[in-house]
Parts: C-alpha cells; sequence; structure tokens
C-alpha cells in the first residue's frame, strides 16, 4: 500500500488517465472521491484522515477537518482559489498550499464570455420558447461596442479582456494592483472606486478572489446604481455576491441579466434561480474543460510530487 493521495474534484482525471499514472509510477495510493459531488465535513474528515496529501477542489479544509488529518503535509489546490482553506492553521501546522495558476485560465475566460453573451441576448429562454413552437422574436441588448467592467486583471481577467477587444468593447478595470504595461497594450481604463465601474459599465465580470474584504462586494448598493441594462457575470466565488439583493434586482428589472457559474451554496437552495429567464446559472464548471481539466491535474499532481518527493513531475 503506497502513501495516500486523496484526490477529491470530480473532474480529476476524467479527460486522461496521465496525472494518476504519474501518481502510481511514484508509489502513491490515489483515492478519488466516492460521493460525485462536493464533500461534506464529516465525508472530508473520513477521507483525509490517513492521507499525505490532498488535491482539493472546493470541499471544505477548516481547522476542524484538517485537525484530524495528522499525516497531511500537503494541500495541493485544484485550482487558484482558497477560501476553503484555513490557510493560517495549515501553516501553523507545516501543511504547504499549492495552486495550479493558469491552467484553466483560458477555459474559464471562454466560459465568463459564454455567460455574458447569453444573458445579453436572452439564449436559454429564446431557446426554449423555439422548443415550444414560439418563434417570436425578442428584443436583446448589444455586446459588441459596449462598455465592460472588469472587478480584478489578473490571469482570467486579462484573458477575458482580450476576447473583450475582439467585440470592440470598451474596457475599464478595478483593482488594487495594476498592471499598467498590459493596459496600455490593451486599451484598458483603470478607474480608481468600484463605483465608478459599476456606474458606467454595461457588462460587470468578476475576477479576484474571496476573502473578508471582497465578501458581498456586490450588493444592494450597487444593484441600485447598475445601469438597468447592466449584465452581472461571475466566474469566481459565489460570496462575491449578495444574491438576495441580486435575485431583487433580477426580479424587479433594475439589470438587464446576470450569468452565474459560482454560488455562495453548491447547488443553490434559492428557488428563484430556477424561474428567472434574465439568469443563466452554471454548475461550477466554467474550468471543465478537457484541456483544463488535463492541466489542472498534472499540475496539482506535480507540487504533490516535488514537495513529498523533492523531485519535479
Amino acid at each position: 500500500m503506497g502513501r495516500k493521495v486523496l484526490a477529491t474534484p470530480r473532474s480529476f482525471g476524467t479527460g486522461s488517465q496521465g496525472a494518476a499514472d504519474l501518481l502510481a509510477r511514484r508509489g502513491f495510493d490515489l483515492r478519488l472521491n466516492p460521493y460525485g459531488r462536493i464533500l461534506t465535513k464529516a465525508e472530508m474528515i473520513r477521507e483525509i484522515r490517513d492521507a499525505e496529501a490532498v488535491i482539493v477542489g472546493v470541499d471544505p479544509l477548516d481547522r476542524e477537518v484538517l485537525s484530524q488529518a495528522e499525516r497531511l503535509k500537503l494541500i495541493s489546490k485544484y485550482g487558484v482559489g482558497t477560501d476553503n482553506i484555513d490557510a493560517a492553521y495549515a501553516a501553523q501546522r507545516g501543511i504547504r498550499i499549492t495552486t495550479t495558476v493558469g491552467a484553466n485560465t483560458e477555459a474559464v475566460a471562454d466560459y465568463a464570455f459564454t455567460l455574458m453573451l447569453a444573458a445579453a441576448r436572452r439564449v436559454i429562454p429564446i431557446d426554449r420558447a423555439c422548443r415550444r413552437g414560439d418563434w417570436t422574436k425578442t428584443l436583446t441588448v448589444d455586446v459588441h461596442g459596449s462598455t465592460l467592467g472588469l472587478i480584478g486583471l489578473g490571469h482570467i481577467g486579462k484573458a477575458v479582456a482580450r476576447r473583450a477587444k475582439g467585440f470592440d468593447m470598451k474596457i475599464m478595470a478595478y483593482d488594487h494592483l495594476r498592471d499598467e504595461d498590459f493596459a496600455v497594450r490593451h486599451g484598458i481604463t483603470y478607474v480608481d472606486t468600484l463605483q465608478t465601474l459599476i456606474e458606467q459599465a454595461d457588462f460587470v465580470s468578476l475576477h479576484l478572489p474571496l476573502n473578508e474584504h471582497t465578501r458581498h462586494l456586490i450588493g444592494p448598493r450597487e444593484f441600485e446604481t447598475m445601469k438597468e441594462s447592466a449584465v452581472l457575470i461571475n466566474t469566481a466565488r459565489g460570496g462575491l455576491i449578495d444574491e438576495t439583493a441580486m435575485l431583487d434586482a433580477l426580479k424587479a428589472g433594475r439589470i438587464w441579466g446576470a450569468g452565474l457559474d459560482v454560488f455562495e451554496r453548491e447547488p443553490p437552495d434559492l428557488e428563484d434561480l430556477h424561474t428567472l429567464d434574465n439568469l443563466v446559472i452554471g454548475s461550477h464548471c466554467a474550468a471543465s474543460t478537457r484541456h483544463a481539466v488535463e492541466n489542472m491535474g498534472m499540475m496539482a499532481v506535480r507540487n504533490v510530487i516535488q514537495h513529498l518527493c523533492g523531485e519535479e513531475g
């Protein structure tokens, strides 16, 4: 029996056996998620108890879970968001945390733009109507030539910006860390306040981590000051948006629409999500392409090998 590595992401290894084979060749015993969904805390405690490393998605790794993982040496994040991990307690225990920066950038940017187009052009309700035999014309809003506001201009925000240039969009960005060279090369205007972006953008797309400073960054005040034709896109973390305020805004028609791939609780338990025609929802699947899944799996496994074996994968 080899050294145990627990992998919880449901997409891990679905496109290729390469990552699993790499672990096997180094003598590791890979255990996959047996539930086919995000693990609960109790399940995570049970599965992680004798693991030396965990390749984790959005499953809970708080202090209570980590305190039961006495052999754990490494948390290899399958992605980049670490808000589900008690990083301070992990550091206290000497548990390393790694991420797969860049592995899914293009896939997530593609999906963000997909949500943008689908929400703006009411693709889902038009499709449903056509299947019922209703060929009524639906008036929608333009993407081409409109203003895109990016909250967060990191790897994924930049990839979305590159796509937006193909639609001749005017791009503004709000970020505390500025890449002025990239902004100049791509015609992006940085704004000094979030409120400026919220008031001026036709499309608002979120690309930043979830923490105590960004939780419910988009709330009642922001929805009140958005354009009535505005579309909100979120492929980052559900907690960035006050979902109650968002649903109120969508039902009242205060904004045109929203496209969400992430929610505070997944799956969400908000009934209105299933009835609103101005909302497009996804199952946290923006990174679920064959190429991105293989990239994340291989990078996550190489992080395990590098930190537990002291060698490159």
